[in-house]
């Protein structure tokens, strides 16, 4: 049978955040250099949601990740180390006859010439995900779902999945999607229909170079006017900062250990910050004028560019469950890409929680010379971090 049964109801749920996605075994090299010269790799993990999923679990999130693995020790790397962040894997299924995914990489910057990336991902376990095989009961378990783009583009199969997960329906959770553009995947295909399934989201991550490479569409004001389904669209800008989109959130159940916020947003914002009211998840309350809020982004002693924009979905989300304003929740994804920037991996221990909220306290002035290297997250207080140009 496909898709969940019409109707189901979602009761009381354990689990903040649901991921789905194929997760990786990442070979990263020993060296600088093109893969062809790298003498060595070690050996770690790599999934754009199961990255969300940890660095969530890591934050004192109750997460669960959802997704297909071979039954191979790739596999059970993958699922050990996952588990090990704390993150739920139960749900997670076995392929017998496909194997885990791989890739490889090397040092250098995604978004520079010289990057390079090997998958050995064809025919995965992952790619065989559909409609008819996930476990819709844990996918539906928590207060967000979140999603990506890249699912989409593994296979027909997976592009069905996330067309029925998106579909609205009673009981859906509220669903996150990051549109996580990635052209080598679509090469032939067709990555306009990740707008399809941005529009069919409750909450939306995309990155400006993205749209314009994807769709076409050049600007945040140009994205939402594309995009004007969600009830809060982030569109991400680089060194520029981010911006975001916030109306009222879709009416959806309430559960008795859901927590955080539960109004719509207000009309109080100011561009640059200010004090929103909240929108957590599962609100009741639905319209209400759109708030427009930019909020400036930090300045980094990068290490590696891998892995910030899914640390930054997993900053917002964290905030977002906690009910925080608008621009507390794109500063607190600013520092969880902050911290992911700040070494060699896709993954690290983000900063304490009480660390986090007094740098996302700071005033514009502080915040606008805030500059974060390698450690900061060890640092014990605040102010040990405001450096000035």
């Amino acid at each position: 049978m496909s898709g969940p049964a019409a109707g189901t109801a979602v009761a009381a749920t354990t689990t903040d955040v649901v991921c789905l996605g194929e997760s990786m075994v990442t070979f990263l090299p020993s060296q600088p250099g093109r893969l062809a010269d790298v003498p060595s790799f070690g050996r770690g993990i790599g999934g754009a949601e199961s990255n969300v999923a940890c660095a969530l679990a890591a934050a004192g999130h109750r997460a669960a990740w959802v997704g297909r693995v071979g039954a191979d020790g790739f596999g059970d790397h993958l699922v050990e180390t996952i588990a090990s962040y704390g993150v739920d894997t139960s749900a997670v299924r076995r392929d017998p006859f496909r194997p885990t995914g791989i890739y490889f990489r090397t040092a250098t910057d995604r978004g520079t010439d010289t990057h390079e990336v090997a998958y050995y991902r064809a025919g995965s376990a992952a790619s065989a995900m559909s409609p008819a095989n996930v476990p819709y009961e844990e996918l539906f378990a928590g207060r967000i779902l979140h999603l990506s783009g890249i699912t989409a583009a593994l296979s027909d199969d997976c592009l069905a999945l996330l067309r029925e997960l998106t579909a609205a329906r009673p009981g859906r959770p509220l669903v996150s999607f990051d549109v996580n553009h990635r052209p080598h995947l679509w090469r032939g295909g067709d990555a306009s229909v990740l707008l399809e399934l941005a529009r069919r989201a409750d909450l939306v991550f995309v990155g400006e170079d993205e749209a314009e490479e994807a769709w076409g569409i050049v600007g945040a004001e140009a994205i939402r006017a594309a995009v004007p389904e969600p009830s809060v669209l982030v569109v991400k800008r680089g060194s520029a900062g981010a911006t975001v989109f916030a109306s009222g959130l879709r009416p959806g159940p309430r559960s008795s250990n859901a927590g955080g916020a539960e109004n719509a947003p207000g009309a109080r914002s100011t561009e640059g910050g200010g004090a929103e009211d909240a929108a957590g998840p599962r609100s009741s309350i639905a319209g209400g004028a759109e708030v427009v809020t930019h909020v400036p982004a930090l300045r980094v002693d990068v290490v590696a560019a891998v892995g910030a924009g899914d640390a930054f979905a997993a900053g917002f989300l964290s905030a977002t469950l906690r009910g925080l304003p608008v621009r507390d929740r794109v500063r607190h994804g600013h520092l969880m890409a902050a911290a992911v920037l700040t070494v060699p991996g896709d993954l690290t221990e983000p900063p304490a929680r009480d660390h986090a909220d007094r740098l996302v306290a700071l005033g514009d002035d502080a915040w606008g010379t805030l500059r974060l290297g390698p450690g900061w997250t060890a640092a014990d207080r605040a102010s040990e971090e405001v450096r000035t140009p």
